[in-house]
């Protein structure tokens, strides 16, 4: 019996390691989609003034500047629980009305602040970006953002 290990011994390991590394992300990449469209996602709340407030946000590159769900950029609040912050879950009316009065206010010209540029949105296009905001607090976010402000 050969000490070393042989070229079809290791051409086994290889093959076989391969193959089980491959299934295990398989399962693991099809367990993650079904936990995400099943559990984590309110897809039944989601409306078609939903997906138009995505539009407008994606429309005014939003993203370049917050992050929502830990993605984009860090360079203004994370919106994932903005509507939480807001009160929208003890008050919708005046967390919409919030919302709604903050965007339209900016900028707001404070010196030494980072500065939200100014978006002529229409009264459908607010509401609609409003509403993507308050879906996106409903999403099972596994405790994201750790901090409360975002």
């Amino acid at each position: 019996m050969a000490d070393g290990l042989t070229k079809s011994a290791a051409r086994n390991i290889f093959y076989g390691g391969s193959l089980f590394f491959f299934l295990l992300f398989a399962a693991l990449t099809a367990h993650s989609h079904w936990y995400m469209v099943n559990t984590s996602t309110d897809s039944a709340g989601l409306t078609e003034s939903v997906k138009h407030g995505k539009e407008v946000w994606e429309k005014n590159m939003c993203i370049n500047c917050h992050s929502i769900m830990g993605e984009g950029a860090y360079f203004a609040p994370e919106l994932g629980n903005v509507w939480e912050r807001y009160g929208g879950h003890q008050n919708p009316e005046a967390a919409r009305a919030g919302l709604a009065a903050w965007i339209r206010a900016q900028p707001l010209g404070a010196q030494g602040r980072r500065q939200m540029p100014a978006y002529d949105f229409s009264e459908e296009e607010m509401q609609a970006l409003i509403d993507f905001l308050e879906w996106t607090d409903g999403i099972d976010a596994q405790d994201w953002p750790p901090h409360p402000a975002g």
